[in-house]
Protein backbone atom coordinates (compact mmCIF):
# COMPACT_ATOMS: atom_id res chain seq x y z
CA UNK A 1 0.00 0.00 0.00
CA UNK A 2 1.41 3.43 -0.94
CA UNK A 3 1.44 6.37 2.06
CA UNK A 4 -0.12 10.01 1.83
CA UNK A 5 1.46 12.81 -0.06
CA UNK A 6 3.50 14.91 2.48
CA UNK A 7 2.77 18.08 3.23
CA UNK A 8 5.41 20.82 4.67
CA UNK A 9 5.17 22.27 7.51
CA UNK A 10 6.91 24.57 10.39
CA UNK A 11 8.53 23.16 12.80
CA UNK A 12 6.94 25.70 15.23
CA UNK A 13 3.64 23.98 15.09
CA UNK A 14 5.42 20.63 16.49
CA UNK A 15 5.06 20.02 19.82
CA UNK A 16 4.30 16.27 20.55
CA UNK A 17 5.32 13.75 23.86
CA UNK A 18 4.99 10.36 22.81
CA UNK A 19 4.90 7.88 26.09
CA UNK A 20 6.05 5.07 23.64
CA UNK A 21 6.33 4.71 19.77
CA UNK A 22 3.74 2.97 17.80
CA UNK A 23 4.05 -0.67 16.03
CA UNK A 24 6.54 -0.53 13.14
CA UNK A 25 6.34 -2.15 10.09
CA UNK A 26 8.75 -2.22 6.76
CA UNK A 27 7.59 -1.58 3.31
CA UNK A 28 10.00 -2.35 0.60
CA UNK A 29 9.37 -1.23 -3.17
CA UNK A 30 10.35 -2.39 -6.73
CA UNK A 31 9.67 -0.41 -8.94
CA UNK A 32 9.86 -1.99 -12.20
CA UNK A 33 6.47 -3.93 -14.59
CA UNK A 34 6.24 -5.41 -17.62
CA UNK A 35 4.10 -2.75 -18.93
CA UNK A 36 2.64 0.40 -17.59
CA UNK A 37 -1.29 0.36 -16.99
CA UNK A 38 -2.86 3.35 -18.20
CA UNK A 39 -5.20 3.66 -14.76
CA UNK A 40 -1.81 3.24 -12.85
CA UNK A 41 -0.73 6.28 -10.90
CA UNK A 42 1.97 3.88 -8.61
CA UNK A 43 5.73 4.75 -8.88
CA UNK A 44 5.98 2.14 -11.42
CA UNK A 45 8.55 2.03 -14.94
CA UNK A 46 8.37 -0.61 -17.44
CA UNK A 47 11.53 -2.22 -17.54
CA UNK A 48 13.69 -2.64 -20.69
CA UNK A 49 14.82 -6.13 -20.54
CA UNK A 50 15.65 -7.72 -16.97
CA UNK A 51 15.51 -5.74 -13.92
CA UNK A 52 18.72 -5.07 -12.50
CA UNK A 53 18.14 -7.78 -9.18
CA UNK A 54 21.53 -7.78 -7.39
CA UNK A 55 22.88 -4.26 -7.94
CA UNK A 56 19.04 -3.18 -6.82
CA UNK A 57 18.89 -5.33 -3.74
CA UNK A 58 22.27 -4.39 -2.92
CA UNK A 59 20.93 -0.65 -2.96
CA UNK A 60 17.57 -1.71 -1.03
CA UNK A 61 19.97 -3.17 1.90
CA UNK A 62 22.28 -0.37 1.73
CA UNK A 63 19.14 1.65 2.37
CA UNK A 64 17.72 -0.23 5.25
CA UNK A 65 21.52 0.23 6.85
CA UNK A 66 21.58 4.02 6.80
CA UNK A 67 18.01 4.04 8.12
CA UNK A 68 18.82 2.03 11.30
CA UNK A 69 19.41 5.06 13.56
CA UNK A 70 16.21 6.21 13.06
CA UNK A 71 14.54 3.00 13.95
CA UNK A 72 17.06 1.90 16.23
CA UNK A 73 15.54 -1.24 18.43
CA UNK A 74 12.15 -1.23 17.23
CA UNK A 75 10.70 -4.32 16.48
CA UNK A 76 9.25 -5.03 12.72
CA UNK A 77 5.74 -6.63 12.82
CA UNK A 78 5.40 -6.75 9.15
CA UNK A 79 6.77 -6.49 5.97
CA UNK A 80 5.24 -5.33 2.37
CA UNK A 81 7.44 -5.84 -0.93
CA UNK A 82 5.32 -3.44 -3.61
CA UNK A 83 5.45 -2.47 -6.66
CA UNK A 84 5.61 -2.30 -9.66
CA UNK A 85 5.80 -6.00 -9.37
CA UNK A 86 8.10 -7.49 -7.39
CA UNK A 87 7.32 -10.78 -8.62
CA UNK A 88 9.62 -9.79 -11.46
CA UNK A 89 12.62 -10.71 -9.04
CA UNK A 90 13.44 -13.91 -8.79
CA UNK A 91 12.89 -16.39 -5.50
CA UNK A 92 17.35 -16.10 -5.37
CA UNK A 93 16.62 -12.38 -5.18
CA UNK A 94 14.10 -12.21 -2.76
CA UNK A 95 15.84 -14.95 -0.69
CA UNK A 96 18.63 -12.57 -0.66
CA UNK A 97 16.78 -9.03 0.11
CA UNK A 98 14.75 -10.99 2.99
CA UNK A 99 18.47 -12.72 4.80
CA UNK A 100 20.05 -9.11 5.10
CA UNK A 101 16.65 -7.71 6.29
CA UNK A 102 16.83 -10.61 8.98
CA UNK A 103 20.05 -9.68 10.10
CA UNK A 104 20.12 -6.00 10.06
CA UNK A 105 15.96 -6.20 12.10
CA UNK A 106 14.19 -7.50 14.94
CA UNK A 107 11.61 -9.34 13.01
CA UNK A 108 8.57 -10.30 15.27
CA UNK A 109 8.90 -14.52 14.90
CA UNK A 110 5.56 -14.29 13.77
CA UNK A 111 5.66 -11.25 11.11
CA UNK A 112 3.35 -10.99 8.35
CA UNK A 113 5.40 -10.81 4.89
CA UNK A 114 3.39 -9.84 1.95
CA UNK A 115 4.42 -10.17 -1.97
CA UNK A 116 2.44 -8.57 -4.17
CA UNK A 117 2.71 -10.85 -7.55
CA UNK A 118 1.31 -10.52 -11.17
CA UNK A 119 -0.30 -13.06 -12.36
CA UNK A 120 1.54 -13.81 -15.69
CA UNK A 121 3.03 -17.34 -16.26
CA UNK A 122 6.84 -16.12 -15.56
CA UNK A 123 6.13 -14.87 -11.99
CA UNK A 124 3.75 -17.37 -11.15
CA UNK A 125 5.95 -19.75 -11.66
CA UNK A 126 8.58 -18.74 -8.77
CA UNK A 127 5.81 -18.86 -6.15
CA UNK A 128 7.39 -21.84 -4.40
CA UNK A 129 10.59 -20.02 -4.28
CA UNK A 130 8.93 -16.85 -2.41
CA UNK A 131 7.32 -19.08 -0.09
CA UNK A 132 10.93 -20.60 0.72
CA UNK A 133 12.71 -17.32 0.62
CA UNK A 134 10.18 -16.34 4.00
CA UNK A 135 7.07 -14.99 2.49
CA UNK A 136 4.12 -16.13 4.08
CA UNK A 137 1.33 -13.70 2.54
CA UNK A 138 0.63 -13.62 -1.64
CA UNK A 139 -1.52 -10.25 -3.04
CA UNK A 140 -2.45 -11.41 -6.20
CA UNK A 141 -3.14 -8.49 -9.04
CA UNK A 142 -6.38 -10.12 -10.38
CA UNK A 143 -8.84 -7.28 -11.50
CA UNK A 144 -11.16 -9.14 -13.55
CA UNK A 145 -11.72 -12.57 -15.10
CA UNK A 146 -12.99 -11.26 -18.23
CA UNK A 147 -10.39 -10.65 -20.74
CA UNK A 148 -12.33 -7.83 -22.33
CA UNK A 149 -12.03 -5.92 -19.29
CA UNK A 150 -8.30 -6.82 -18.54
CA UNK A 151 -7.74 -5.68 -22.24
CA UNK A 152 -9.30 -2.32 -21.44
CA UNK A 153 -7.38 -2.30 -18.41
CA UNK A 154 -4.32 -3.00 -20.20
CA UNK A 155 -3.24 -5.73 -18.23
CA UNK A 156 -0.78 -8.51 -19.47
CA UNK A 157 -2.11 -11.60 -18.07
CA UNK A 158 -5.03 -13.07 -19.40
CA UNK A 159 -8.44 -14.34 -17.37
CA UNK A 160 -6.85 -18.18 -17.35
CA UNK A 161 -3.80 -17.20 -16.21
CA UNK A 162 -5.50 -15.73 -13.45
CA UNK A 163 -6.74 -18.73 -12.44
CA UNK A 164 -3.93 -20.94 -12.96
CA UNK A 165 -2.09 -18.05 -10.89
CA UNK A 166 -4.83 -18.34 -8.28
CA UNK A 167 -4.22 -22.07 -7.82
CA UNK A 168 -0.66 -22.03 -8.09
CA UNK A 169 -0.67 -19.88 -5.10
CA UNK A 170 -3.02 -21.78 -2.94
CA UNK A 171 -0.56 -24.55 -3.48
CA UNK A 172 2.19 -22.73 -2.08
CA UNK A 173 0.44 -20.10 0.56
CA UNK A 174 -2.09 -20.72 3.31
CA UNK A 175 -2.80 -16.93 3.13
CA UNK A 176 -3.71 -15.50 -0.12
CA UNK A 177 -5.36 -11.82 -1.14
CA UNK A 178 -6.84 -10.78 -4.48
CA UNK A 179 -7.21 -7.69 -5.65
CA UNK A 180 -10.31 -6.63 -7.99
CA UNK A 181 -11.34 -3.62 -9.73
CA UNK A 182 -15.56 -2.70 -10.57
CA UNK A 183 -16.63 0.29 -12.25
CA UNK A 184 -14.51 -0.98 -15.59
CA UNK A 185 -15.06 0.11 -18.85
CA UNK A 186 -18.37 -0.72 -20.56
CA UNK A 187 -18.82 -3.35 -17.25
CA UNK A 188 -22.59 -4.19 -16.19
CA UNK A 189 -23.07 -4.62 -13.16
CA UNK A 190 -23.77 -8.29 -13.97
CA UNK A 191 -20.11 -8.85 -15.25
CA UNK A 192 -18.79 -7.31 -12.10
CA UNK A 193 -20.61 -9.51 -9.78
CA UNK A 194 -19.52 -12.47 -11.91
CA UNK A 195 -15.28 -10.88 -11.24
CA UNK A 196 -16.26 -11.48 -7.62
CA UNK A 197 -18.35 -14.96 -7.94
CA UNK A 198 -15.19 -16.42 -9.47
CA UNK A 199 -12.85 -14.96 -7.21
CA UNK A 200 -14.83 -16.79 -4.33
CA UNK A 201 -14.96 -19.99 -6.24
CA UNK A 202 -11.41 -20.18 -4.45
CA UNK A 203 -12.17 -18.72 -1.14
CA UNK A 204 -9.07 -16.45 -0.75
CA UNK A 205 -8.08 -15.41 2.84
CA UNK A 206 -9.26 -11.94 1.77
CA UNK A 207 -10.41 -9.59 -1.27
CA UNK A 208 -9.34 -6.16 -2.09
CA UNK A 209 -12.46 -4.78 -4.35
CA UNK A 210 -11.40 -1.11 -5.98
CA UNK A 211 -13.26 0.89 -7.41
CA UNK A 212 -11.33 2.59 -10.83
CA UNK A 213 -10.72 6.26 -10.78
CA UNK A 214 -9.11 8.59 -12.89
CA UNK A 215 -6.12 9.35 -11.55
CA UNK A 216 -3.94 12.71 -12.51
CA UNK A 217 -1.14 11.70 -14.46
CA UNK A 218 -2.45 8.70 -15.80
CA UNK A 219 -3.51 7.91 -19.36
CA UNK A 220 -6.86 7.23 -18.08
CA UNK A 221 -6.95 10.84 -17.26
CA UNK A 222 -6.00 12.24 -20.04
CA UNK A 223 -8.00 9.52 -22.80
CA UNK A 224 -11.02 8.52 -20.34
CA UNK A 225 -12.40 5.35 -21.43
CA UNK A 226 -16.64 4.82 -21.13
CA UNK A 227 -17.07 3.95 -17.49
CA UNK A 228 -20.38 3.35 -15.60
CA UNK A 229 -22.62 6.07 -14.46
CA UNK A 230 -22.42 7.10 -10.82
CA UNK A 231 -25.47 4.98 -10.20
CA UNK A 232 -24.72 2.02 -11.53
CA UNK A 233 -21.37 2.04 -9.86
CA UNK A 234 -23.07 2.45 -6.91
CA UNK A 235 -25.19 -0.41 -7.01
CA UNK A 236 -21.94 -2.33 -8.49
CA UNK A 237 -20.49 -1.34 -4.65
CA UNK A 238 -23.50 -2.65 -2.89
CA UNK A 239 -24.39 -5.44 -4.38
CA UNK A 240 -20.84 -6.79 -4.27
CA UNK A 241 -21.03 -5.88 -0.30
CA UNK A 242 -23.94 -8.03 -0.25
CA UNK A 243 -22.50 -10.84 -1.86
CA UNK A 244 -19.06 -10.61 -0.13
CA UNK A 245 -20.94 -10.48 3.59
CA UNK A 246 -23.04 -13.68 2.36
CA UNK A 247 -20.32 -16.08 2.05
CA UNK A 248 -18.77 -14.70 5.54
CA UNK A 249 -16.12 -12.26 4.75
CA UNK A 250 -16.32 -9.18 6.69
CA UNK A 251 -16.29 -5.22 5.58
CA UNK A 252 -13.56 -3.89 7.46
CA UNK A 253 -11.84 -1.59 5.52
CA UNK A 254 -13.55 1.27 2.86
CA UNK A 255 -11.92 -1.58 -0.04
CA UNK A 256 -11.03 -4.97 2.06
CA UNK A 257 -13.05 -8.13 2.72
CA UNK A 258 -11.29 -10.58 4.89
CA UNK A 259 -12.36 -14.23 6.12
CA UNK A 260 -12.50 -14.18 9.98
CA UNK A 261 -9.18 -13.09 12.10
CA UNK A 262 -7.73 -12.74 8.14
CA UNK A 263 -7.21 -8.91 7.99
CA UNK A 264 -4.17 -7.62 6.35
CA UNK A 265 -1.61 -6.64 9.34
CA UNK A 266 0.39 -4.70 7.10
CA UNK A 267 -2.09 -2.46 5.68
CA UNK A 268 -4.28 -2.43 9.38
CA UNK A 269 -0.77 -0.65 10.72
CA UNK A 270 -1.50 2.06 7.95
CA UNK A 271 -4.99 2.69 9.27
CA UNK A 272 -4.34 2.73 12.83
CA UNK A 273 -1.84 5.07 11.96
CA UNK A 274 1.41 2.87 12.70
CA UNK A 275 4.94 3.77 11.39
CA UNK A 276 6.49 2.14 8.11
CA UNK A 277 10.03 2.75 6.91
CA UNK A 278 9.45 2.81 3.52
CA UNK A 279 12.73 1.67 1.50
CA UNK A 280 13.58 2.09 -2.23
CA UNK A 281 12.86 4.04 -5.27
CA UNK A 282 9.57 6.20 -4.79
CA UNK A 283 9.24 4.70 -1.07
CA UNK A 284 7.48 7.24 1.61
CA UNK A 285 8.11 6.93 5.42
CA UNK A 286 6.10 7.73 8.74
CA UNK A 287 8.38 7.44 11.75
CA UNK A 288 7.60 8.45 15.24
CA UNK A 289 10.06 9.57 17.95
CA UNK A 290 9.51 11.15 21.28
CA UNK A 291 8.96 14.47 20.41
CA UNK A 292 8.07 14.69 16.63
CA UNK A 293 6.79 12.70 13.62
CA UNK A 294 8.85 12.65 10.66
CA UNK A 295 7.61 12.04 6.88
CA UNK A 296 10.40 10.76 4.11
CA UNK A 297 10.14 10.28 0.42
CA UNK A 298 12.45 8.95 -1.01
CA UNK A 299 14.04 9.77 -4.82
CA UNK A 300 11.41 8.20 -7.12
CA UNK A 301 13.21 7.58 -10.17
CA UNK A 302 15.70 4.03 -10.13
CA UNK A 303 18.83 5.69 -11.21
CA UNK A 304 18.36 8.84 -9.30
CA UNK A 305 17.82 6.86 -5.96
CA UNK A 306 20.81 4.80 -6.41
CA UNK A 307 22.56 7.54 -7.33
CA UNK A 308 21.37 9.40 -4.25
CA UNK A 309 22.55 6.30 -1.97
CA UNK A 310 26.25 6.34 -3.59
CA UNK A 311 26.02 10.22 -2.45
CA UNK A 312 24.94 9.50 1.52
CA UNK A 313 21.49 9.46 1.53
CA UNK A 314 18.26 8.04 -0.76
CA UNK A 315 15.83 10.69 1.07
CA UNK A 316 14.68 13.64 -1.31
CA UNK A 317 12.06 15.23 1.08
CA UNK A 318 11.73 14.98 4.67
CA UNK A 319 8.60 16.97 6.85
CA UNK A 320 7.74 17.41 10.22
CA UNK A 321 4.12 16.97 11.16
CA UNK A 322 2.24 20.02 13.13
CA UNK A 323 -0.79 19.11 15.50
CA UNK A 324 -3.31 19.44 13.00
CA UNK A 325 -1.34 17.43 10.16
CA UNK A 326 -1.37 14.82 12.92
CA UNK A 327 -5.04 14.93 13.77
CA UNK A 328 -6.24 14.87 10.15
CA UNK A 329 -3.50 12.18 8.89
CA UNK A 330 -4.68 10.31 12.01
CA UNK A 331 -8.48 10.75 10.79
CA UNK A 332 -7.96 10.22 6.85
CA UNK A 333 -6.52 6.47 7.79
CA UNK A 334 -8.46 5.66 10.69
CA UNK A 335 -11.68 6.80 9.72
CA UNK A 336 -11.41 4.43 6.55
CA UNK A 337 -11.91 1.31 9.10
CA UNK A 338 -15.69 0.80 9.26
CA UNK A 339 -15.29 -0.50 12.75
CA UNK A 340 -13.69 2.42 13.61
CA UNK A 341 -11.17 3.39 16.72
CA UNK A 342 -11.29 3.41 20.48
CA UNK A 343 -10.69 6.97 21.87
CA UNK A 344 -7.51 6.54 23.48
CA UNK A 345 -5.96 5.26 19.93
CA UNK A 346 -5.56 8.74 19.03
CA UNK A 347 -3.88 9.81 22.02
CA UNK A 348 -1.76 7.13 21.87
CA UNK A 349 -0.85 7.31 17.98
CA UNK A 350 -0.30 11.36 17.70
CA UNK A 351 0.57 12.22 20.99
CA UNK A 352 -2.60 15.04 20.96
CA UNK A 353 -5.74 14.97 23.57
CA UNK A 354 -8.82 14.58 21.32
CA UNK A 355 -10.14 17.63 22.97
CA UNK A 356 -8.25 19.05 20.08
CA UNK A 357 -10.81 17.99 17.61
CA UNK A 358 -13.79 17.98 19.22
CA UNK A 359 -15.90 20.72 17.55
CA UNK A 360 -15.18 18.81 13.92
CA UNK A 361 -16.22 15.68 15.96
CA UNK A 362 -19.42 16.98 16.97
CA UNK A 363 -20.20 18.65 13.27
CA UNK A 364 -19.50 14.98 12.09
CA UNK A 365 -21.92 13.51 14.64
CA UNK A 366 -24.25 16.28 14.10
CA UNK A 367 -24.64 15.59 10.20
CA UNK A 368 -24.83 11.67 10.96
CA UNK A 369 -21.20 10.83 9.63
CA UNK A 370 -20.24 9.60 12.90
CA UNK A 371 -21.33 7.65 15.64
CA UNK A 372 -19.31 8.59 18.84
CA UNK A 373 -20.38 6.86 22.90
CA UNK A 374 -17.39 7.98 24.57
CA UNK A 375 -15.45 5.04 24.09
CA UNK A 376 -15.48 4.65 20.51
CA UNK A 377 -15.93 6.42 17.76
CA UNK A 378 -16.81 5.00 13.89
CA UNK A 379 -18.29 6.32 10.59
CA UNK A 380 -21.92 5.23 10.20
CA UNK A 381 -22.85 3.75 6.88
CA UNK A 382 -23.92 7.48 5.57
CA UNK A 383 -20.12 8.34 6.45
CA UNK A 384 -18.70 5.08 5.22
CA UNK A 385 -20.35 5.93 1.46
CA UNK A 386 -19.37 9.63 1.67
CA UNK A 387 -16.09 9.18 2.93
CA UNK A 388 -14.44 12.50 1.30
CA UNK A 389 -17.07 14.60 2.93
CA UNK A 390 -16.58 13.16 6.04
CA UNK A 391 -12.68 13.74 6.42
CA UNK A 392 -13.08 17.31 4.61
CA UNK A 393 -14.36 18.43 8.30
CA UNK A 394 -10.81 17.42 9.73
CA UNK A 395 -8.87 18.67 7.35
CA UNK A 396 -8.41 21.85 8.94
CA UNK A 397 -8.70 21.13 12.66
CA UNK A 398 -9.14 23.83 14.70
CA UNK A 399 -7.40 24.32 18.68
Amino acid sequence: MNTQPLHPVGLKSQAVNFQATPPLSLYIHIPWCVRKCPYCDFNSHEARGEPPEQAYVDALVRDLELALPQIWGRKVYSIFIGGGTPSLFSGEALTCLLTQVRMLLPLAHDAEITLEANPGTVEAARFAAYREAGVNRLSLGIQSFNDTHLRALGRIHSADEARRAIEMAQRNFDNVNLDLMYALPRQSLKQALQDVQTALSFAPQHLSCYHLTLEPNTLFAHQPPPLPDDDASSEMQNQIETLLAAHGYEHYETSAFAQPKRRSRHNLNYWQFGDYLGIGAGAHSKLSFHDRVMRQARYKQPQAYQGALEQGSPVQDEYLLGKGDLAFEFMMNALRLNGGFDETLFQERTSLPLLLIRNELAEAVKRGLLSRDGQHIAPTKLGQRFLNDLLEIFLAPKN
